[in-house]
């Protein structure tokens, strides 16, 4: 390691350490949360291999110290068995920042191995009996319940159905957080290695969009699913309630990415993007009108024309 680079390698090692203790800070738990994997990531593709299991190691071992002292064994083993829980992606992500692959495969390599690892730790934890499943139902009931009985009729459903939905929706849950989790990561720990002198490709600008057009063979074949989903605990039905909001979404992203698009063609500003984003967040009706925007964008050569017309 060069002298002037071991610094701030123990600074990001002081960093991940205080990161992984603000865990039991409430108040930042949301914002450090997604901050976990940064400072992994930028030890792994700095460091070599054993420097970085030097300092990662080490890094735990005071975590694990300090907690069991302060609060108990049990405890730092938590916190513990969490950062290694993140580990796979940093490997993989890292690995492909090595190679300077293109963004797009980072992000998909680190949310397909966070993803698994999630529904790895379902499956094991029901086989162990733990019933994670069963003690979301509960949870989601209690709070439920928690509410006056005018706040649960303007709800509009059986609070039992709702609760079964919310439980069949839980891969759906899990991708989101997976893509979410991943593309916060990227975003920041690629600055910080630009900054230090890596060469990391960046996601390509937003007009520059598009998804396969199997994309649209995909959600073609989900809405055929959805007419003949009537029974609501068979597999179709929870495959259909899991895939249409995915894709729906996915598809008013890829508008979004038109609108930039268009914007860029015609030399406009940005005001146009920029309201189809506030649309998206704040109106829910323009989602299926974006959404829709977004298949026409991917089954038709729309881009090519509006090329063709300056």
């Amino acid at each position: 390691m060069q002298e002037t680079q071991k610094p701030r390698m123990l600074v990001w090692s002081i960093v991940y350490i205080v990161t992984l203790l603000s865990l039991f800070l409430p108040p930042v738990l949301l914002l450090t949360m997604f901050f976990l994997l940064v400072p992994v990531l930028v030890m792994y593709v700095r460091l070599g291999t054993k420097a970085f299991l030097i300092h990662y190691v080490a890094c735990l071992a005071i975590v694990y110290v300090l907690v069991s002292i302060l609060l108990a064994g049990w405890v730092g083993a938590l916190l513990v068995a969490i950062s290694l829980f993140l580990l796979p992606p940093v490997f993989q992500m890292g690995n492909l920042y090595k190679k300077r692959a293109p963004a797009r495969n980072v992000l998909t390599a680190g949310a397909v191995t966070l993803l698994a690892e999630l529904l790895l730790s379902l499956v094991i934890a029901q086989l162990f009996g733990l019933n994670p499943i069963g003690k979301f139902k509960s949870l989601m009931i209690e709070s439920f319940n928690m509410y006056s009985p005018q706040m649960r009729s303007l709800i509009g459903i059986d609070v039992d159905t709702l609760v079964q939905l919310s439980v069949q929706m839980l891969p759906l849950y899990m991708i989101v957080f997976s893509l979410l989790y991943t593309i916060i990561s990227h975003t920041i720990a690629r600055r910080f290695l630009v900054r230090a002198g890596e060469s990391i490709p960046a996601f390509r600008p937003v007009k520059d969009w598009m998804l396969p057009k199997s994309f649209i063979w995909i959600y073609v074949i989900a809405l055929v699913l959805e007419m003949f989903a009537k029974d609501t605990q068979s597999t179709v039905f929870t495959l259909v309630l899991n895939l249409l909001p995915l894709l729906s979404t996915v598809f008013a992203i890829q508008a979004i990415s038109f609108l930039f698009f268009v914007a860029h063609v015609k030399r406009w500003n940005k005001t146009l993007p920029i309201i189809g984003i506030v649309l998206l967040l704040v109106f829910p009706p323009a989602f299926f009108l974006l959404s829709l925007v977004g298949v026409f964008d991917v089954a038709f050569p729309i881009r090519d024309r509006i090329k063709s017309k300056g």
